[in-house]
């Protein structure tokens, strides 16, 4: 397809903007080791998951190509060279920040180099917490290669009886341990990393012989899940069982210390069964996502290098039935608190007169969910309650059956979704017997998961409203979802994947139609990622009859923009920094009758056709006008800002004042 970006090139290059905030000497430095730790964590998320998949389209045999023109073996041996030039960017940055903290009297020193007394002392530290858990594992005919589990760090060894003749053996080190060992000694602040203790004590493990190397290296595996939705009775345990076979899911990446030699090297990808290309030589700590837990650590010793604190706005309601009878409410989170959300869900679980709430759940957050435990309230309280709860929200499997077990214990009727597609979308509504006896509905829609503890760090915005148009499309949608019921002709919603990506579709067209030389069309549209082809090819037909684009996309965007003769009139830009910008907000001028929508849903086949999605009009003036400024503050970003032109992603022409969008709203929210 023509001017058409590779996927996996594109979030590459998503990723590459992360690094470079790790780069910017503006922003403080722990903050720069978070965005490390960023960059590593989403490295491996995209291994086990994308990666993974084209390795599957290769050993199957596949040889079609996608959209870019690119076939899946071509595509990896890309994303390989790819990330390999990043690994050099990313430890460089390792190495600057180590060297700022030492300056600052924080050491990352090897055990090697610590002086005597040290040594001693983290000696009795090792024997007597790291030395009982750690089993040594021998390789040879009687001790076959140990199964290596993902994401986790392993050391092997080179061992000499003295008769000359190589024994090999594996250390693997528990995940259970810290990833490294903080102590204040003679006034300096030391850290030793859990691999470097374990290597320079390993001698113990191996009475009798002579540890003549070690090397530490970490595999990345396929973490996709195969559920069969047609064979299995019973959607829990099925998933429940797959969790247990990902574990054993095909390599897909190994790393490994940098001075590993050659007989390392083929016993390693012997067993492991992975070529060359997949092998990656680090010269620095393995697995960098430990700088989430260094910035807790050393935050409270140097405040100043994370971000300055600020106060999300926070409005609380006496009574917000009666508010929302009144005036609908769009919040725009984190700069406005995401407390409102959990106090109408509280309100609805304390009021009386709440006959029912209806709510889908995809990720929410950790052992104290505030969202789960009023839902778990409410039931409590005679409520009836219907969860949606999309056990298949990758990597939060596990979680998602613990709060299903949960929900259901407490009464709630649970629905795990609908066969074949994942409920993505952000919707809960409360029916209400009003005190005159008529029956309300009052809704909470958002473009985020309800989940307090990301709604601090994502962008993201909350819609609550009465509308009586709105309710009965709610009420339809949740009937849908957990009924047989045939999907109805709504009134205000669209959802996926039965006809949103055809309302896309036709609001771009009807900006075709609606364009004139004085009276132009305009379309600006703010996602995490645009794939669909479909849908790209009509942004280049719009761009061609002269419609004016901005896209703000903060991940993939598989569309080339400002390419002569195809979307010369279409600007794409990203925004990456302090806070993940997710939300979804659609504009269309339709000939000066402005028309706003939000969403759950990015532009990409996987959510228009392979999930249940939900787009919804704001339609009040103020809000409207609420919505306008925010995009408008995107697109004058010039400092978080990349402005991408065919495929490349540069910083916006310096301008005599600077705006970061991000810290804006912050002001604006104080």
């Amino acid at each position: 397809m023509k001017g058409y970006l590779n996927r996996e090139l594109s979030w590459l290059a998503f990723n590459e903007r992360v690094l470079e905030e790790a780069e910017n000497p503006k922003n403080p430095v722990l903050e720069r080791l978070k965005f490390l730790s960023i960059y590593s964590s989403n490295l491996d998320e995209f291994f086990m998951v994308r990666v993974a998949g084209l390795q599957d389209q290769v050993d199957l045999g596949y040889e079609a190509s996608d959209p870019s023109g690119l076939n899946a073996r071509a595509q990896i041996e890309a994303i390989s060279k790819k990330v390999h030039e990043l690994k050099k960017r990313l430890y460089h940055q390792w190495e600057e920040i180590k060297q700022f903290l030492s300056e600052k009297g924080f050491f990352f020193q090897n055990i090697k180099d610590a002086q005597a007394g040290l040594q001693e002392y983290l000696k009795k530290w090792f024997e007597n917490q790291i030395l009982p858990v750690i089993t040594p594992m021998a390789i040879d005919p009687t001790h076959p290669f140990p199964f290596i589990y993902n994401k986790t760090l392993n050391i092997l060894l080179v061992l000499n009886a003295g008769s000359g003749e190589k024994k090999y053996a594996i250390l693997p080190v528990p995940g259970i341990l810290p990833r490294y060992f903080y102590i204040q000694w003679e006034k300096k602040h030391f850290f030793f990393f859990i691999e470097d203790l374990i290597s320079f004590f390993a001698p113990v493990f191996f009475n009798g012989y002579l540890v003549e190397s070690s090397y530490v290296f970490r595999i990345t595996r396929n973490g996709d899940l195969s559920v069969d939705e047609e064979e299995a009775e019973d959607l829990l345990k099925e998933i429940e069982t797959q969790l247990k076979e990902r574990r054993k899911g095909a390599v897909v990446r190994l790393a490994v210390t940098h001075s590993a030699k050659h007989e390392v090297l083929k016993i390693l990808s012997d067993r492991l069964e992975i070529d060359e290309k997949d092998i990656y030589f680090i010269d620095g700590p393995l697995d960098l996502t430990f700088g989430f837990k260094l910035y807790d650590d050393l935050a409270k010793f140097m405040p100043e290098e994370i971000y300055p604190a600020f106060k999300p706005y926070y409005k609380s309601h006496e009574n917000i039935f009666e508010v929302l009878k009144k005036k609908e409410i769009l919040l725009h989170h984190p700069y406005e608190s995401f407390e409102p959300v959990i106090d109408f869900l509280k309100a609805a679980a304390e009021d009386p007169l709440v006959l029912a709430i209806k709510q889908t759940l995809y990720r929410s957050s950790g052992e104290n969910s505030k969202v789960v435990s009023e839902l778990v309230k409410a039931a409590g309280n005679n409520k009836q309650v219907t969860v949606l709860l999309e056990l298949r929200a990758r990597f939060d499997e596990e979680k998602n059956i613990s709060w299903a077990k949960k929900l259901e214990e407490a009464g709630c009727h649970v629905i795990y979704g609908l066969k074949d597609y994942k409920t993505h979308a952000k919707a809960l509504l409360v029916v209400r017997k009003e005190p005159n006896g008529t029956i309300k509905r009052y809704m909470h829609l958002g473009t985020g998961n309800y989940n307090e503890k990301t709604a601090s760090v994502y962008t993201d915005l909350s819609f609550f409203s009465s509308n009586d148009d709105l309710a009965l499309d709610m009420s339809s949608f949740f009937n849908f979802l957990t009924g047989y019921s045939i999907e109805p002709e709504w009134k205000k919603i669209s959802i996926a994947p039965k006809g949103l990506k055809k309302k896309i579709i036709s609001l771009i067209e009807n900006e075709m139609r609606t364009h004139t030389p004085n009276n132009p069309g305009r379309i600006i549209a703010k996602m995490n990622s645009l794939v669909h082809p479909e849908i790209i090819e009509k942004l280049y037909e719009a761009s061609c009859k002269g419609v004016e684009i901005d896209l703000i996309i903060r991940g993939i965007c598989c569309l080339s923009a400002g390419v002569e003769g195809l979307s010369e009139n279409i600007k794409v830009r990203s925004i990456v920094g302090r806070f993940l910008e997710h939300s979804r907000i659609f504009y269309f001028k339709n000939a000066g009758d402005e028309r706003f929508f939000l969403s759950s849903a990015d532009w990409m086949p996987r959510n228009l056709e392979k999930r249940i999605e939900l787009m919804f009009p704001v339609e009040n003036a103020e809000l409207k006008e609420k919505l306008m400024k925010i995009l408008l503050l995107n697109l004058k970003d010039n400092q978080q800002a990349r402005i991408q032109s065919n495929g490349f992603y540069l910083k916006p022409k310096p301008d005599s004042k600077k705006i970061n969008a991000q810290e804006k709203l912050i002001q604006m929210g104080e």
